[in-house]
């Protein structure tokens, strides 16, 4: 989709684009009432102004509208292979172990309990063992880091959602 036609979507089709991006109401009215975008550089200047108007309860709201992490089977599935490095080369695929889709499984289950919202990270091109290194990493902080990295995740993978978009 082109800028051009993302401004010429009626609201709610547009909406129901920016949503599939980012599902914090804040965000998505803020991006709709911005409307004609003069260029994609002007969407994405938006996008990133918007950021910290939100509250604790619209990156909650953001967050919930992921899917939850900890199915082995679903894990099983999207980490059968890790994707390649930059390169594009397919050599480095490699499969995931049982124990790391199992540690990543109870991962999210204890980030889940201890923070009141499931884990968030900008997955793309990472490898179910960079996943679970992160994941790991984060557990023992705080409520209100994790709140910040998550918030943090949440905006990278709204921008890519952007660029897909366009």
């Amino acid at each position: 989709m082109t800028i051009e036609a993302l401004n010429v979507l009626n609201h709610e089709e547009a909406e129901a684009r920016f949503r599939d991006c980012c599902a914090a109401n804040p965000w998505v009215q803020g991006m709709l009432d911005a409307r004609p975008y003069a260029s994609s550089e002007a969407l994405f200047t938006r996008s990133h102004a918007l950021w910290p108007e939100l509250t604790e309860q619209d990156w909650l709201d953001a967050f919930e509208a992921h899917p939850k992490i900890g199915d082995v089977d679903s894990l099983r599935a999207k980490y059968a292979s890790t994707k390649a490095m930059a390169s594009g080369e397919q050599a480095g695929a490699s499969t995931a172990s049982e124990d790391v889709l199992q540690r990543i499984k109870t991962g999210n289950e204890a980030y889940l309990a201890k923070f009141g919202f499931i884990f968030i990270v900008c997955a793309s091109g990472k490898s179910a063992s960079e996943m679970l290194e992160l994941l790991e990493a984060r557990l023992p902080n705080s409520r209100a880091e994790e709140l910040e990295n998550a918030a943090r995740e949440q905006a990278r993978i709204t921008e890519l959602r952007l660029e897909k978009l366009l």
